[in-house]
């Protein structure tokens, strides 16, 4: 099984890849693998100068590789003016729509107020069904509030993340019956 989350965020330290550190991490422990996190903040310079499908720089090949052949997908993003990031846009924009057809996410953001929450439903999930992936119905929204030193402080948000990754495994094995019985 391979398991890659996406981070969407362009700080450094972030909230959002401790978020997504965190729940690739718990999934690749039940899953008794290792994890690849695609870190848009270390892609910006190359992401932003690309406008076209040809000729990707080798950083972003390797990120669409790794995302084009994982079981398990971790997406997350701060949450910008009632947004996903800009660049985790693009970042999608450029992928071939085709390459996430039939995987399993789970979504995740970050931000300052719980009405910023509303990006995962609104926004997060149309994009996953863009592409054909099925979301995990419990998505995890964090505050900046819920973090201490940039790590994760919330016994809730921990439960949600068990929550979401019991979830993703249950589609996953749906996944792998429906496959067996073809």
């Amino acid at each position: 099984m391979k398991i890659v989350g996406i981070t969407g965020s362009l700080s450094a330290p972030s909230r959002t890849k401790s978020l997504v550190e965190n729940i690739i991490g718990k999934a690749a422990l039940r899953a008794h693998t290792k994890s690849t996190l695609i870190d848009i903040a270390q892609l910006a310079p190359e992401l932003g100068s690309t406008v076209s499908f040809a000729n990707f720089p080798q950083a972003l090949t390797d990120a669409y590789q790794a995302i084009a052949e994982a079981d398990l997908i971790v997406i997350g993003t701060p949450v910008y003016k009632a947004s996903y990031t800009g660049l985790l846009k693009h970042f999608f924009d450029l992928l071939d729509p085709k390459k996430l057809t039939g995987k399993v996410a789970i979504l995740a953001a970050t931000g300052g107020t719980d009405q910023h929450a509303l990006v995962l439903e609104y926004q997060l999930r149309p994009l996953a069904s863009f592409f054909g992936v099925a979301t995990a119905p419990t998505a995890i929204y964090a505050r900046d509030n819920e973090f201490i030193d940039y790590r994760l402080n919330s016994d809730a948000i921990e439960s949600r993340i068990e929550t979401a990754v019991n979830q993703a495994f249950k589609l996953l094995d749906h996944k792998s019956t429906q496959a067996l019985a073809a």
